[in-house]
């Protein structure tokens, strides 16, 4: 049987809307159907440069996407102070939500808009793309082999970039009213996912903020980081920050085993990627070097994972559409997850500790 092909619409022309519109154009089961802007001629200037069939339909508002009786899914790369409002109308015309990340600006209103998608029968899903690489099924292979990674102890996760001053001036995840969460929820979210996915998704019983947080001018949150503890006394630490060299590595440490990846959220290479394993590691008799090496593991793929990701979200929207399932709880309960330990990271900032 053909694979059922999802029309999508995109609503709003931000640049990593450029990045999704290709991966819909990848994806086997996904097609550029429809996109909306505020501006007319902002909508067909998009639509032109990122490879829309002749076809499409071209809006100038978002409410036009969603009244497209043909339209099946939505991706939403609008700030995330709107995404409150357009996901859960989105969801009430019955379209599946894919959202940028971060998914809300808190957990209360992520959970009005996962209200609405499961009171009307669609799919969620947020755009972390990492987690639909085949590497990072591969990974969790390896951190739940009781023989070679052993228990879990603790989990570093790092994003950085050199943000240059006009980004830190006029990007809106810089700016108070669009992006609140700034820093925090631009890059931090993609650190508290991987510990969280390390952790099998289990939440930490504390969450402390670490010292040295940097805000802009206008309040929003440039630097920061934060420790994490669980029950059994696993702990986690990540930084994230707009101004230091681009660096995106996750180290995972077990009684038995370390994973190391340092390419997590955007791989060096679309088509190869690697991770090294660590097994039993231990000095030679003279502690000169070391007796056992990690080993590197390298993982291919046809499709980018932006594109993996469009695919994996049209085969739920598929099912639903065509068998009458529900929608798969996986990526909603993995999103507020994140929020719940972002809300924590925020709370503990604004405590001062």
């Amino acid at each position: 049987m053909a694979e059922t092909l999802i029309q999508f619409g995109i609503l709003g022309c931000a640049d990593v809307a450029r990045k999704v519109s290709r991966a819909i154009t990848l994806a086997p089961n996904a097609t550029l159907y429809a996109v909306g802007s505020r501006s007319l001629e902002k909508a067909t200037t998009f639509a032109a440069a990122n490879g829309f069939p002749p076809s499409a339909k071209i809006y100038g508002s978002y409410e036009a996407v969603l009244d497209d009786p043909n339209v099946d899914a939505v991706y939403m790369p609008l700030p995330t102070s709107l995404h409150l409002k357009w996901a859960v109308l989105a969801a009430e015309k019955e379209k599946h939500v894919l959202l940028e990340k971060p998914a809300a600006l808190n957990v209360a209103e992520l959970d009005q808009i996962l209200e609405a998608c499961e009171s009307n029968g669609v799919q969620f899903m947020d755009g972390s793309m990492w987690l639909h690489h085949p590497r990072t099924a591969k990974m969790k292979e390896f951190l739940s082999d009781p023989q070679r990674f052993g228990q879990l102890k603790s989990v570093q996760s790092c994003f950085t970039f050199l943000a240059d001053s006009d980004f830190l001036e006029n990007d809106i995840r810089v700016k108070p009213d669009l992006d609140a969460l700034g820093v925090l929820g631009d890059v931090g979210w993609y650190c508290i996912g991987a510990i969280l996915f390390a952790a099998d998704y289990e939440l930490p019983k504390s969450v402390i903020a670490l010292p040295g947080t940097v805000f802009n001018k206008a309040g929003v949150l440039t630097s920061c980081g934060a420790s994490l503890l669980w029950e059994d006394g696993k702990v986690a630490t990540f930084n994230c920050s707009f101004d230091a060299n681009l660096t995106m590595n996750v180290t995972v440490i077990g009684t038995k085993g370390t994973l190391q990846v340092h390419d997590f959220v955007i791989p060096f290479k679309e088509d190869s990627v690697a991770f090294s394993a660590g097994i039993e590691s231990w000095f030679n008799e003279l502690v000169t070097g070391w007796r056992t090496m990690p080993s590197e593991h390298v993982v291919t793929t046809n499709l980018p994972q932006d594109a993996l990701m469009v695919r994996e979200f049209s085969v739920l929207v598929a099912d639903i559409k065509r068998n009458g399932s529900k929608p798969e709880q996986k990526w909603p309960t993995i999103s507020r997850k994140t929020q719940l330990v972002l809300d924590a990271v925020k709370a503990s900032l604004e405590r001062g500790l």
